[in-house]
C-alpha cells in the first residue's frame, strides 16, 4: 500500500512555540492508527496538522490524499433540525460554490454515502433522533462524500453501547480494506489494542509502533504521566489501571 501520511521530526502549535514536537510516524492505505494521549497531549493538533490548518513549525509532513473528518457527536448541535441526508451532503460543500445549492448529484452521492454505512433507509430521519452510534456513522458517511483517503475519527467509540461500537469497529475494518487510512484518537488503553499501530503522545511522541510493542507499562507510564499498576478486574483476571501523577508524587515522598 501506498504512503499517505509521513512525518519526520514534525513540531507544530498556534503560535510560534510548539505544543506538540519529536513526530515521527508513517500512515499507510489500508492502515488503521491509535492515538492515545491525555487531554492536551496533542491529538487535536496532530489532526489541525494531518487537515492542513496548523503549518509545520519543524520538520516535515506529507499528506498524500483528502483527509476527512468524524468529530465527537457529543459536541453536534442535536437539537438542530437537519436530517441524516443533510448531514451527508456537508461533506460535499468543499467542491461546490458556497452560493449553489446540492444538485442530483450531490444527493446521489450522499445517499450512496449513507448506504455504504448501512443507513440508506434513514436518511430522512433527523440527526439528533439518530443513536449515538448511527449519528458516528452519518459522520463517517460524510467523510465518504469528501472522497477522503484518510478518515480522521475523535474519540469515536465514547457513549456508545457495545454492539454500536462493534459494528463501528467493523465499518472501519472495511475502509481501511478499501485501502484507507484510518486514524483513531481515543483515550481507551484497551480500544487501542485492536489498531494495525498506535502513536502515543504527550506533548511529544512517546512511542509509535505495534500495540504488542508499544502499549507497556513504561509507555503508558510516560504517555499519561502516572504509574501503571495490575488490579483484579472483578472476573478472576486483571487489568491495567493508572495512577494520577499527584499519586506517585506522593508514594515517592513517603
Amino acid at each position: 500500500m501506498s504512503v499517505l501520511v509521513a512525518a519526520r521530526g514534525l513540531a507544530v502549535g498556534y503560535g510560534a512555540a510548539p505544543v506538540l514536537t519529536g513526530v515521527d510516524f508513517t500512515l499507510s492505505g489500508g492502515e488503521r492508527i491509535g492515538v492515545l494521549g491525555p487531554n492536551g497531549g496533542g491529538k487535536t493538533t496532530l489532526f489541525r496538522a494531518l487537515l492542513g490548518e496548523l503549518r509545520p513549525l519543524a520538520g516535515e509532513l506529507t499528506v498524500a490524499a483528502r483527509c476527512g473528518t468524524v468529530p465527537q457527536t457529543e459536541r453536534s448541535r442535536l437539537d438542530f433540525p437537519v436530517s441524516a441526508l443533510d448531514v451527508a451532503l456537508m461533506g460535499t460543500i468543499a467542491g461546490r460554490p458556497w452560493w449553489k445549492r446540492p444538485g442530483r448529484t450531490e444527493r446521489r452521492r450522499a445517499r450512496a454515502a449513507l448506504g455504504r454505512v448501512g443507513l440508506e433507509e434513514l436518511a430522512e430521519r433527523t440527526f439528533g433522533e439518530l443513536s449515538g452510534g448511527q449519528r458516528q456513522r452519518v459522520l463517517v458517511a460524510r467523510a465518504l462524500v469528501q472522497d477522503a483517503g484518510i478518515v480522521l475519527l475523535d474519540e469515536p467509540f465514547t457513549g456508545l453501547d457495545s454492539a454500536s461500537a462493534e459494528r463501528l469497529e467493523a465499518l472501519l475494518g472495511e475502509l481501511a480494506g478499501e485501502g484507507r487510512g484510518v486514524v483513531i484518537a481515543t483515550h481507551d488503553v484497551e480500544q487501542a489494542r485492536a489498531w494495525d499501530r498506535v502513536l502515543c503522545l504527550n506533548r511529544r511522541q512517546v512511542a509509535f509502533g505495534a500495540p504488542g510493542q508499544t502499549l507497556t507499562r513504561e509507555v503508558l507510564a510516560a504517555t499519561y504521566g502516572g504509574a501503571i499498576v495490575t488490579l483484579p478486574d472483578g472476573h478472576g483476571g486483571e487489568a491495567l489501571a493508572l495512577l494520577p501523577p499527584h499519586h506517585c508524587d506522593h508514594e515517592h515522598g513517603a
